[in-house]
């Protein structure tokens, strides 16, 4: 799940660097599939009950949604 979380701020970070908007918005995307990669992942842990407990998923998952409805913003707001 590392795998999944920790690319999300670094595809923001190398878009926001890449000095073309074009590129931004493509990093955006790339940062959003690997949110969806991570909820999917959490999802199976879940329902699978690979682990015991995950305590405050909803939480995890609630800002999970807010992350993706801020990348998408930003990408409508760079799109104008």
């Amino acid at each position: 799940m590392r795998g999944a979380a920790v690319p999300v701020a670094s595809n923001i970070a190398e878009g926001a660097g890449r000095g073309s908007r074009k590129e931004f918005i493509r990093f955006l995307y790339i940062a959003s599939g690997s949110i969806n990669e991570l909820e999917t992942q959490l999802i199976i842990v879940e329902r699978t009950g690979l682990a015991f407990e995950l305590n405050g998923l909803a939480d995890v998952l609630k800002k999970m949604y807010k992350v993706k409805r801020m990348i998408h913003g930003l990408v409508r707001a760079l799109n104008k």
